[in-house]
């Protein structure tokens, strides 16, 4: 038996088809979270920031409910910013708005690029499942 298991939510199968990766693994109660960006169902960069970051926050919910977990039991999270001076205090805003203010530890990271042009933001996390 393997101690590990990949989470793939539907709409993510081709993207980590053509990517080769898994959005999230989980071993024992954690679950860990791949980097998820701002991307239409069909793999498309959203251009205007704002919907870019609803988008982000919304890929990563669906990873975190697809391994029965929600916003609530992210403990650790790493975002990786392009531009942030630029688009902090929207992204801010979006995430003030989708997740739990002060509930994780959190680090910001500026990176001169992400994996295609045109995205701003990645967000990667580490939630615990609760256990009954």
């Amino acid at each position: 038996m393997s101690d590990r298991e990949i989470i793939m939510p539907p709409s993510m199968q081709e993207l980590a088809k053509r990517a080769g990766y898994a959005p999230a693994v989980v071993v024992g109660n954690t679950v860990y979270c791949a980097g998820q960006v701002g991307r239409t169902p069909d793999l498309q960069v959203i251009a205007d920031p704002k919907s870019q970051f609803i988008a982000c926050w919304e890929n990563l919910r669906l990873v975190l409910e697809e391994a029965g977990c929600s916003f609530g039991d992210v403990v650790e999270m790493t975002t990786y910013h392009v531009d942030m001076k630029e688009h902090m205090d929207v992204f801010r805003e979006v995430k003030d708005e989708v997740f739990p203010r002060g509930h994780c530890a959190w680090t910001c990271i500026g990176v001169a690029e992400l994996a295609r042009p045109g995205l701003l933001v990645e967000v990667k996390c580490i939630a615990v499942r609760r256990t009954s």
